[in-house]
């Protein structure tokens, strides 16, 4: 079967595992494999443009520069957003910690450090920053799919502000239950996962940012799940901020990325302090640079950059309808195979609408690391535990599951090949007669 990212672009993919199977790679939901535009790109900047960036004005700082900025435009064309909109992270946990961390500052009084201008320009920004500000009385939103990376420093935030934490539930397939009553007005941020890490399905996305946006409140988007992909358009959704890391689409690790719409980035103050995210220093003050480069201090990644602009032109030119196409026929199949094996059960929706293809089961009689080990046996690649999202499985009822996720590589081969060894596992320890 022929795929939209053809087998050939990934080295990785090509190897044999020790048993003497030919490996599958069934966890691009933890990280996905680079393929070789992307490590080439890398290779490149590393030994023939390796140069500190914003930081000269000989050659290869010029070159790094424009290589760093390119990449900027490349992802930020990927999402459809505006480039000044893209700040360049760790990964998206640093990118959703960046945004509790300064709606904390802001709380307490040091947003105003980051104003220059007239007087209008300083009533505007403050205007934005009591939108960022966090009192008791108000409240975040969050829900129970959340991976831990969007759960955790909002926990800390509202300890720390005195704000209460809220959040929606799940129904019986795990989606989310956008109930009356949770956002109300004194909610300041809704907080949510584009697609479940655990269970695949697809958020209500207009739903909840048009119950956001009547509230006043602010909307943060975990888009990790869904940039790689389906097609995601970042404005048309509406949302106020977005995390999205570069090794789960195609890229490198230690690179993320972090939207913001402008007016929100303008009104925010710096997150850590340093090198090139400042306009002018003196020993008694200091003024920020604009956004984006106001959030990137310190030397930058330049090489992971690169590489995650490079994979963004890499899903583009394959195309992320094609991509999405593919993956849900994958998906499609390993629904329908999984519920028909005895003692398996799907966490999660049954059928592939409004889902991707991330597929945790839990196989009866079995810890999934064990499923996991009987999997990689037989050359197949899965994730197992509790994927950073615990709540969700204790909704289940579990306290782990295995779980595989596609990628725009995988074929209908692959997935019937996973099928006959999951088929298998339970008989493997005895449990039942093939």
């Amino acid at each position: 079967m022929s795929t939209p990212a053809p087998i050939e672009d990934f080295p990785a993919l090509q190897r044999t595992l020790p048993g003497g199977e030919p490996l599958i790679y069934f966890d691009s939901g933890a990280t996905s494999q680079k393929p070789r535009a992307v490590m080439d790109a890398v290779t490149h900047q590393e030994m023939h443009a390796n140069g500190a960036v914003k930081r000269g004005s000989h050659t290869l700082a010029a070159e790094s520069t424009m290589a760093f900025e390119q990449a900027r435009e490349s992802v930020a064309r990927l999402v459809g957003v505006q480039p000044e909109e893209i700040v360049w992270t760790k990964n998206s946990t640093e990118a959703l910690n960046l945004i509790t961390y300064v709606i904390d500052d802001i709380s307490r009084g040091r947003g105003v450090s980051v104003l220059r201008g007239g007087r209008k320009k300083k009533e505007r920004i403050e205007a934005v920053q009591e939108r960022l500000t966090l009192r008791e009385g108000d409240n975040v939103v969050i829900t129970v799919a959340e991976h831990h990376a969007n759960l955790i420093p909002w926990q800390e935030l509202c300890i720390r502000t005195g704000a209460e934490l809220r959040w929606f539930d799940l129904t019986d397939e795990g989606r989310i239950d956008v109930v009356d009553g949770v956002i109300d007005e004194n909610t300041k941020v809704v907080a949510f996962t584009h697609v479940s890490n655990v269970t695949g399905a697809i958020s209500p996305v207009e739903q909840i940012v048009a119950r956001a946006k009547a509230a006043g409140a602010l909307t943060v988007l975990d888009a990790c799940q869904s940039v790689p992909h389906i097609p995601v358009d970042l404005h048309e959704l509406g949302v106020d901020f977005a995390a999205f890391s570069g090794h789960k689409m195609l890229g490198p690790t230690g690179i993320g990325a972090l939207y913001g719409r402008a007016e929100l980035f303008g009104a925010m103050p710096p997150f850590l302090f340093g090198g090139s995210m400042v306009e002018i220093v003196r020993m008694d003050k200091t003024t920020f640079a604009n956004p984006p480069a106001r959030f990137e201090a310190g030397t930058q990644p330049v090489a992971q950059v690169v590489g995650m602009g490079a994979a963004a032109e890499y899903l583009m030119e394959i195309g992320m309808d094609a991509v999405a196409r593919h993956e849900d026929e994958l998906t499609a199949r390993a629904l329908e195979g999984i519920q028909q094996i005895p003692g398996v059960r799907v966490l999660g929706p049954a059928d592939t609408e409004d889902r991707l293809g991330v597929i945790s089961f839990d196989v009866e009689g079995v810890h999934p690391h064990d499923v996991g080990q009987v999997l990689d046996a037989a050359g197949i690649a899965i994730r197992v535990g509790h994927h950073c999202a615990q709540p969700i499985h204790q909704h289940f009822g579990v306290h782990a599951s295995s779980r595989a996720s596609f990628g725009p590589y995988n074929t209908l081969e692959e997935v019937d090949r996973f099928l006959d060894a999951l088929a298998g596992v339970r008989s493997y320890f005895g449990l039942e007669k093939e």
